[in-house]
């Protein structure tokens, strides 16, 4: 499947490289490899990863050593002893004295311990997996924004671009206008309001064009931070562009799934979870830990002191089963655990929150692609009709029964419809795209219906 996928990526990219315009799948691909968000994404997954290691690591022995070297004094006097050895006899009220100046002191401790039950430990091993799984959801979120504001991107170059080609139709329109204007003046058949209304018009298209000139520039420049493309030639949409919404599954469907499977509702439930695991580390019997101990070490003294050179060792090994209970902290535990109960509280009140906001978003494009053939149908027909009066104008201006403003407002209607028109078609797409991010559904292979919709 995903062999299929490749090729047929392939192949639409070879086509567009054959017509000489770049389409939405090669700016996606250039996306993915180029905009900064992708970099983020990926180092935030792989730092998710890292916390599941984390995880696994906290149930596994630790090992250390300690060890160290000092400059040491020490004196001891012992009185009263009681003395005893198999050829010298018994002797009472023996005294034992030792001295060392400034002699040398080393230790060392070789120590492992194994976590047996620790509530505590279970409950931050548990938000390390959280958060492992929600870097992951937050990768694939990311993946799938990128997707849609690129196709927000790409289509806003190609809008603004259309946009600008419309007012320079138009400003060669009035202008042709203007001139006939002043000729019909000239010889009386019109009068002057003709040619200041043409005049105005003429100025008011200039001022549109330039703005719609730095439009199209921060467009370009938007889509060239993101993708490393610098003024690329984009396929336009094809004049016919739409997609079939007869077999739109209905809403219920819908928000069921996107309440499922949405990655942003699924990461706020984790971090619920996370505070929910937060609240059990300070539970009255969170506290209490069992472990496996073992030790192996060695201290030794050794120099001169006031009865000659003397030294001593002492070497010990231990291994046996510690049990820790705390039994007063001061009113710690329990503080901390009314504050993670009050962020868990919080953390489901956002779910529920999210959960409203995914609904409403997933209603919205739905609805808008649902409605998206009949607007694209009804703007259709008003773009014919609006043509038709540009041309039953044009008629009526060359035979007199039409005034100029009357031909340059049909020009201007024609040329805000033709617009309209692509923007519905525009909208429908994304909507689309929107509705499949929203499902945690968009992969490089929802792109395809939407890349054939482009002009070949």
């Amino acid at each position: 499947m995903l062999k299929l996928k490749a090729i047929s990526v392939a192949a639409l990219a070879l086509v567009a490289l054959s017509a000489g315009a770049t389409d939405l799948l090669e700016v996606w691909q250039a996306a993915s490899a180029h905009d900064p968000e992708v970099a983020i994404s990926q180092a935030a997954r792989a730092a998710g990863q890292a916390r599941r290691s984390q995880s696994s690591a906290l149930w596994r022995p630790s090992v250390r050593v300690d060890g160290g070297v000092a400059l040491m004094n020490a004196n001891s006097e012992t009185a009263g002893a009681h003395f005893a050895a198999p050829v010298l006899g018994q002797s009472n009220g023996v005294g034992f004295n030792t001295s060392v100046n400034n002699g040398t002191s080393s230790n060392f401790v070789f120590s492992a311990r194994q976590p047996l039950f620790n509530r505590e430990l279970s409950a931050q091993s548990r938000q390390l997996e959280i958060a492992a799984d929600a870097a992951e959801l937050e990768w694939g979120a990311a993946r799938q924004e990128l997707i849609v504001r690129t196709a927000q991107r790409y289509f806003g170059v190609i809008l603004a671009t259309r946009k600008l080609e419309l007012l320079a139709q138009q400003q060669q329109a009035v202008d042709k206008a203007l001139v006939e204007a002043k000729d019909r003046f000239a010889l009386g058949d019109t009068p002057i309001t003709d040619t200041h209304e043409a005049s105005a018009r003429a100025q008011a298209l200039q001022a549109q064009w330039l703005g719609a000139q730095s439009e199209l520039q921060m467009a370009q420049t938007v889509l060239a931070d993101a993708t490393g493309l610098v003024a690329p030639k984009l396929q336009p949409l094809s004049a016919d562009a739409t997609l079939d919404t007869t077999v739109l599954a209905p809403l219920p469907h819908w928000q069921a799934l996107t309440l499922d499977q949405n990655p942003l509702l699924r990461m706020q439930r984790a971090q619920a979870q996370a505070a929910h695991e937060e609240a059990r580390k300070f539970s009255a019997s969170g506290g209490a830990t069992i472990d496996l101990v073992a030790q192996a070490g060695q201290q030794r003294l050794s120099g001169n002191g006031d009865f000659g050179a003397a030294s001593n060792t002492l070497r010990q090994q231990s291994i046996g089963v510690q049990l820790s209970i705390p039994l007063y902290t001061g009113g710690y535990r329990n503080a901390r655990q009314d504050e993670a109960l009050r962020l868990e509280d919080k953390a489901l009140a956002e779910v529920e929150r999210t959960r409203q906001q995914v609904g409403q978003q997933t209603q919205a494009a739905w609805l808008g692609l649902r409605t998206g053939s009949a607007r694209i149908s009804a703007m259709s027909e008003s773009l014919k009709s609006t043509r038709a009066r540009l041309a039953a104008t044009r008629l009526g201006r060359e035979v007199g029964d039409r005034t100029t403003l009357d031909l340059l407002n049909a020009e201007n209607d024609a040329g805000a419809t033709e617009l309209a028109l692509l923007q519905v078609r525009v909208d429908v797409l994304l909507n689309q795209l929107r509705l499949q991010a929203l499902a945690g559904q968009l992969d490089e292979s929802r792109l395809l219906p939407v890349n054939a919709q482009l002009q070949r």
